[in-house]
């Protein structure tokens, strides 16, 4: 296999395991320089490399670079002088280079608990938004390949002690939907001292002030439960699995983006804003009460 045959392959890899990575590509050479253009590496999070771009201080403070915009998760373009003076004092070929940096974020996980209506529809929605989909259920016959076939992983389990058996990134977007609210408090449990990036739990307000009251009773700590989307899902007037599914995912976005849920009628709608003071009304982030379900 040549070397940027190596490079896709590493780079491929991975994005399918959900791993951090950087590609370096040296897109403009300039001069005396180590590598032509189009020259790639990959930078994974363990610090080991496939490729080389030229070898030397160049690629070092490269590497360096890569690594600074794998921490702030920015792809950008960086430019090198090979001049033996300066600043950088990157050699003394005598030429110059620009290299992109590419930062391969890991996909971010929708993770789904239930396996019922809502969660069909739900798996199919954040396979189409590109997240990791995770369907966890304790019935076989209902987290099954037949009813998620875009489920990219597929968990059969008991809902107790569920903590030790996920693998939780800072990514990763859990949606509680199982069949009744016993259910839901035991998995709410479970998932609240997890460092997640979206709780969202559906129900009723009746049904969500009961779960909340009896984790609040067992000694939950009432600012991490304040933190739980429930009622989940934005206000859409939806009733159908699919509708739900799409308020929920639609709050997911928003939260995954930092959007603030209004329509954007609302802001940008010359009309309506000057109507009513040039700013929209819809509801700030920390609304979550929603009629979705």
């Amino acid at each position: 296999m040549q070397e940027k045959e190596r490079v896709y392959q590493a780079a491929l890899d991975a994005i399918r395991s959900s791993q951090p990575a950087c590609v370096l590509t040296l897109i403009h050479s300039e001069g005396s320089t180590p590598r032509e253009a189009g020259a790639k590496m990959l930078l994974r999070a363990d610090g080991s490399t496939v490729g080389t771009i030229g070898g030397g201080t160049f690629e070092q403070s490269a590497l360096d670079d890569a690594r600074a915009a794998m921490e702030t998760g920015v792809s950008r373009v960086v430019e090198y002088s090979l001049q033996g003076q300066g600043e950088a004092k990157l050699g003394i070929c005598g030429g110059k280079a620009k290299v992109y940096l590419e930062v391969l974020q890991p996909r971010c996980t929708l993770l789904i608990l239930g396996a019922g209506h809502v969660a069909q529809p739900l798996a199919e929605f954040g396979h189409l938004l590109g997240f990791r989909t995770v369907v966890v259920d304790d019935r076989p016959e209902f987290a099954s390949p037949a009813r998620f076939p875009h489920a990219d992983e597929l968990m059969v389990t008991d809902f107790h002690n569920l903590a030790q058996r996920l693998i939780i990134s800072a990514d990763t977007f859990a949606v509680i939907v199982t069949r009744n609210h016993e259910f839901d408090a035991v998995v709410l449990r479970e998932l609240l001292s997890l460092p997640l990036r979206y709780v969202g739990m559906i129900g009723s307000r009746n049904k969500v002030r009961a779960v909340f009251e009896r984790l609040l009773s067992e000694g939950e700590p009432r600012e991490r439960l304040s933190q739980v989307r429930a009622p989940i899902g934005l206000n859409t007037g939806g009733h159908t699995p699919a509708e739900i599914a799409l308020s929920i995912m639609a709050e997911v976005v928003m939260v995954q983006h930092n959007g603030s849920g209004e329509p954007l009628s609302s802001l940008d709608n010359m009309l309506r804003s000057d109507s009513r003071g040039g700013h929209g009304t819809g509801h700030g982030p920390s609304d979550t009460i929603s009629s979705a379900s």
